[in-house]
């Protein structure tokens, strides 16, 4: 993962100048979707900022473990 991350900011830099900053936050999680589901990820992509203003990304990720039934360990999660 550490690969693809290093090497998806090095990429998207040379695509445009906006993304001269960009930067992958700490950690990682992965998750797939189904092909018929990526029109709806790239609506809530396209609004995450806005929807991050009411729902915090910690409170996203505990609500989508919990709903799928995934076990973790909150010590973990934000490390």
């Amino acid at each position: 993962m550490k690969d693809v991350k290093k090497d998806s900011s090095s990429w998207i830099k040379t695509k445009d100048g906006r993304f001269g900053n960009f930067h992958w936050q700490d950690g990682y999680g992965a998750f797939s979707i189904r092909q018929a589901d990526i029109p709806g990820l790239n609506k809530y992509i396209a609004g995450q900022k806005d929807h991050h203003r009411k729902r915090t990304f910690q409170e996203e990720l505990i609500a989508f473990l919990d709903e799928y039934g995934m076990t973790y360990d909150e010590r973990y999660l934000w490390s």
